[in-house]
């Protein structure tokens, strides 16, 4: 029985043409493909500067090296994420403030920023990272308010809401376009938006962090003015970070189909929504702040289990049973073994909450509406009936 995970990469001729011609070409890597990658992503997202890197967690830690953050600075982040968002301050040894979430979005907020603030207690607020979970965005003037005044700037963590639009103050904005940030970090993992393999990119509006984002993912290295051509010079270290121009040309020609892709992830979330809308209150589709437009990386529902009397567990193994796959999106990172050491025990009351509700449904372009039906009417059955 074959069984509908709950994401996965969508790659046609094209694209396998794509990379076929890249592999023809002169060069494998460091080459023009990667400008080109780079300059439509830019344009794509409405940022000044768009930089790529192997893959996500490397475009994190490149940010923070970016800010010359390090030892005795404090990053906050949210605790219901992926580990890189926390990993990427102690990668240059700077301290983990975790910041809780709203229960029913999984998004840091300004209440539970402000709270993370209070606690931090030692050391030097450098930067604020709010991840845009499951494509939906952060309200991001209002965080960035709040960490300016506290001396901090902020970085969008933002893999799962590539093509995600959000309106504030009347304004539309493209989640990357950096208005309120001075980096945001996205991830072409298989299961994101768009795929190639792995591959991350950090965008920018600020050509001074562009330009240390360049050399930082190439072991530090710059070529001053008037150097002879064989020389180069490295200022500091940095990193084998580099994205191929194979992977690159993958990149461009997802890229291309980014507009049909959120439209079909926007065309199954609704029909999600109306399917599951029946079994509300037991079952309930993670919110959408208002001022959120997501093209959805993940379809997440909320599910009482304890008043359903079935663990999480026995829910999963069952819908796997009938050919729907699922995951947790995420375990909160402070329960992590290496933070619980680090730092303590820590009351987190939203990102309890969410972590003990959450449970990811397929989702991914290459789905039909048939599929969701498929999912929706297994889960009725294994929770209802």
């Amino acid at each position: 029985m074959s069984i509908l995970p709950y994401g996965r990469q969508t790659i046609e001729d094209d694209d396998i043409a794509a990379v076929a011609e890249a592999l023809r070409a002169d060069f494998l890597t460091t080459g023009p493909m990667v400008e080109t990658f780079e300059t439509a992503f830019a344009a794509k997202v409405g940022a000044a500067h768009a930089v790529a890197c192997s893959n996500g967690t490397a475009a994190l830690h490149l940010a923070m090296m970016a800010l010359k953050v390090g030892p005795g600075d404090v990053c906050i982040a949210p605790s219901i994420t992926f580990l890189a968002t926390a990993n990427c301050a102690r990668y240059v040894g700077a301290d983990v403030v975790f910041a809780d979430v709203d229960p029913t979005t999984g998004l840091m907020t300004p209440d539970t920023l402000k709270d993370a603030i209070s606690r931090v207690t030692s050391g030097r607020l450098r930067a604020v990272l709010p991840v845009h979970l499951r494509g939906d965005a952060v309200e991001l003037p209002a965080l960035a308010q709040i960490a300016a005044e506290a001396g901090a700037v902020l970085v969008e963590d933002a893999p799962h809401a590539l093509g995600t639009t959000a309106r504030f103050g009347g304004v539309s904005e493209t989640i990357g376009d950096c208005r309120h940030s001075a980096m945001a970090t996205f991830s072409f993992h298989p299961v994101k938006t768009i795929a190639t393999g792995e591959g991350g990119m950090v965008t920018t509006n600020d050509p001074d962090l562009a330009e240390r984002l360049r050399s930082l993912r190439s072991h530090g290295m710059v070529r001053p003015a008037g150097c002879d051509p064989w020389w180069y010079e490295m200022p500091e270290p940095g990193y084998n970070y580099r994205l191929p121009d194979i992977l690159c040309a993958l990149g461009l020609s997802q890229l291309g189909k980014l507009d049909r892709f959120a439209a079909r992830r926007r065309a199954l979330a609704a029909r999600y929504l109306e399917r599951l809308a029946p079994l509300a209150p037991l079952v309930r589709p993670a919110a959408t702040p208002g001022w959120s437009d997501p093209v959805l990386h993940l379809m997440v529902a909320l599910i009482d289990f304890a008043a359903l009397g079935k663990s999480r567990r026995e829910v999963v193994e069952a819908l796997k049973a009938r050919g729907v796959g699922t995951q947790v999106h995420y375990i909160p990172v402070h329960r992590q073994p290496y933070y619980l050491e680090r730092y303590g025990p820590l009351a987190l009351p939203g990102a309890e909450a969410w972590y003990s509700s959450c449970l990811s449904l397929p989702l991914y372009p290459g789905m039909t509406d048939t599929d969701v039906d498929k999912v929706v009417d297994a889960l009725e059955a294994v929770l209802l009936r």
